[in-house]
C-alpha cells in the first residue's frame, strides 16, 4: 500500500510541475523580443542589438565601422529597467539604466536609455524605434 501511495504522490507531483512549467514558460511576443534584446546588450553584442532596430532605421542609417568600434570599446556591466509604459496600442516605452565599463580605461559610467518599441503587424514582431544606446550620454 505504501508503495502505491508513493507512486501516486510522485505522479501527481510530476504532473503539477509540468503544468507549472508550461504555464510559466509562455511569454508575449513583446516580452520575448525584450528578453532577447537585453541578452544581446548584456553580452555587449551590439551587432546583434542592431538587428532589433526598425528596418527603415537600419537602411537609412547603417552602423558605421567607427560606431561599431566605439561599441566594442565598452563592456556592459548592468542593465536595469527603471520604468515602462504603453502609451498606445502597439507602442511600448521604457527607461533603462545601462552601466558600461570602458575596456581601455576601466572607468564605469551610467547611461540612461529611453527606448521606444513599435509593433509591426505585418512582420508580427516588435522593433526598436529609438535606436541603440548613446554611449556618450553618461549622466
Amino acid at each position: 500500500m505504501n508503495r502505491i501511495l508513493r507512486t501516486l504522490v510522485l505522479s501527481c507531483l510530476v504532473l503539477v510541475l509540468a503544468a507549472c512549467a508550461a504555464a510559466g514558460g509562455q511569454r508575449s511576443p513583446r516580452d520575448q523580443t525584450l528578453y532577447h534584446y537585453v541578452s544581446a546588450v548584456r553580452w555587449s553584442d551590439f551587432d546583434a542589438a542592431y538587428e532589433f532596430l526598425e528596418p527603415q532605421r537600419r537602411s537609412g542609417n547603417p552602423l558605421t565601422d567607427a560606431e561599431r568600434e566605439r561599441y566594442r570599446q565598452f563592456q556592459v556591466s548592468g542593465y536595469e529597467v527603471k520604468s515602462a509604459r504603453e502609451p498606445a496600442d502597439g507602442e511600448y516605452e521604457q527607461v533603462v539604466e545601462i552601466r558600461v565599463v570602458n575596456r581601455n580605461t576601466q572607468v564605469e559610467k551610467l547611461i540612461t536609455d529611453r527606448q521606444r518599441w513599435r509593433w509591426d503587424a505585418d512582420a508580427k514582431r516588435w522593433w526598436l524605434a529609438s535606436g541603440l544606446p548613446d554611449l556618450d550620454a553618461a549622466r
